[in-house]
């Protein structure tokens, strides 16, 4: 039950995410979008949105279901528990932009994100956002 309602949680905190990019695309003046970054990836053509959602409830989801076995066992304040859990996921995947520009099918349609500030910022904000809903 508690991995069911980790990834439930993960799912929604996902879902909260996507919605939101628009306006922290404008905010951070980056046009990085993870839904395009990983549709894009499965799906060379216009059909790449849906695709891309599907995969970012799904990782949302996985992630939830592991912190809900986690995070009671971390050392900090349960209010934090979600927003440095999702700090961490960033800070351990960031480096992974730099191989985007190399390896994606999409890579020229997409924004460059390693080495930029704004687009570290925009993602740090994020994953704060995401840890926030899926610790509540």
């Amino acid at each position: 039950m508690r991995t069911l309602r980790g990834a439930v949680a993960g799912a929604a905190a996902a879902g909260v995410w996507a919605l939101q990019q628009p306006l922290d695309r404008r905010l951070f003046g980056v046009a990085y979008d993870d839904t395009e970054l990983l549709g894009r990836w499965v799906v060379r053509s216009g059909g790449w949105q849906v695709a891309g959602a599907g995969l970012h409830l799904l990782n949302g989801a996985v992630f939830g279901a592991v912190y809900a076995h986690v995070a009671p066992s971390l050392p900090v304040p349960p209010i934090l528990r979600g927003p440095l859990a999702g700090l961490a996921e960033h800070l351990a995947t960031w480096p992974g932009t730099a191989l985007i520009e190399r390896v994606h099918p999409a890579r020229g349609d997409l924004p460059e994100l390693w080495g930029s500030g704004r687009a570290f910022a925009q993602a740090a904000w994020r994953h704060v956002l995401f840890g926030f809903v899926l610790g509540a």
